[in-house]
């Protein structure tokens, strides 16, 4: 199951430390869960937000994968030094894949 994560940050810097270290430190993290991380960036236009694609493993239930990981030391020591105040709003949308979708 794809699941599109989309992260409000607090300003253009908490943006830009948000991705080029506590995001950038998830890669091995969720890769360690089984979780695939099919891209992550930065929207443009200054909306200071952080978009990716991730996808849970066959069968996975993505609410308590979530919660998993969060919850494990490794996501704790991914977090150090970030306030997660500066974090104002998080969507997310499953995501189907159709028959004709180059990501499967």
């Amino acid at each position: 199951m794809f699941q599109l994560r989309i992260y409000t940050l607090r300003s253009p810097e908490v943006l830009r430390r948000y991705a080029e270290v506590h995001w950038a430190r998830h890669l091995s993290t969720f890769a360690a869960f089984g979780v695939t991380t099919h891209g992550v960036w930065t929207e443009a236009g200054g909306e200071n937000r952080l978009v990716a694609l991730i996808d849970y493993p066959p069968g996975a239930d993505p609410d308590e994968f979530t919660r998993r990981v969060m919850a494990s030391a490794e996501f704790a020591s991914d977090m150090a030094g970030f306030d997660v105040a500066d974090i104002l709003d998080v969507e997310t949308a499953l995501l189907q894949p159709t028959s004709f979708s180059p990501i499967r």
